[in-house]
């Protein structure tokens, strides 16, 4: 989109104001349907994006550095998901989505999108080593751990692929664990309030199918505190 950064997902995704692949593609295709070359400097063409979008099986992203992961910054979704959400409602296929990590050159790796967030989860999001580290940093801390379960979400509604077991243990390490549950309630409320809110919204939107009613149990047990003002 000429003068602007983004895929147009994120609004609609931080304020739940979507229903299906319908309303994530129209904002994808808003936000990107524009030509540029051989005489085009951001001449719309959102036909045109659409008809390409079409003819797509496979998305591939590369990403040059290890300074930051998929889960703590929400150009990847928006990206990657949104154009897996526009491929799906135009073509009526979900595509298969490669994440690969270029940082080292001359020893490429390739991931599907899943297996990288499943080595995110398992060695950064759900690490007993990282969360107390962030832990030490008050209420900034607690906000990355929100953000962290913000950007899980929205791969999942987004890209379709998350599974059940990457929410579990976000749920298992940042809920159910009493002493980092306390740690964000008591350095950045809102915080829980944002987590515990957006995994009932995954429950809802079906992308997550905890094993336990006691989940959920606990979620709107949280809830409830959070809206008499007891976290």
């Amino acid at each position: 989109k000429p003068m602007a950064y983004g895929a147009g997902l994120q609004t609609l995704i931080d304020e739940g104001c979507w229903e299906s692949d319908l309303d994530l593609a129209t904002a994808y295709v808003a936000w990107g349907g524009y030509a540029y070359g051989d005489g085009a400097n951001g001449e719309s063409q959102k036909e045109l994006f659409k008809a390409r979008l079409k003819g797509i099986n496979l998305i591939v992203h590369n990403q040059d550095n290890r300074e930051h992961d998929i889960l703590d910054s929400d150009d990847y979704y928006q990206f990657e998901g949104g154009i897996a959400a526009a491929v799906r409602e135009y073509s009526d296929n979900q595509p298969e989505i490669y994440h690969n990590d270029h940082s080292r050159p001359n020893t490429p790796r390739v991931h599907t999108l899943s297996e990288e967030i499943s080595r995110v989860v398992r060695a950064r999001a759900s690490n007993p080593k990282w969360i107390n580290g962030i832990m030490r940093h008050g209420y900034k801390g607690a906000f990355e751990i929100a953000a962290t379960v913000d950007y899980l979400f929205a791969f999942a509604v987004t890209a379709n692929v998350v599974e059940d077991y990457h929410f579990d243990q976000l749920f298992q390490s940042y809920i159910k664990d009493e002493k980092v549950r306390k740690f964000i309630s008591e350095n950045n409320a809102p915080a829980l309030q944002e987590i515990t809110s957006r995994f009932c919204e995954a429950i809802d939107r079906g992308v997550w199918h905890p094993h336990s009613n006691s989940v959920r149990s606990l979620l709107n047990q949280l809830q409830g505190l959070s809206e008499e003002g007891h976290l």
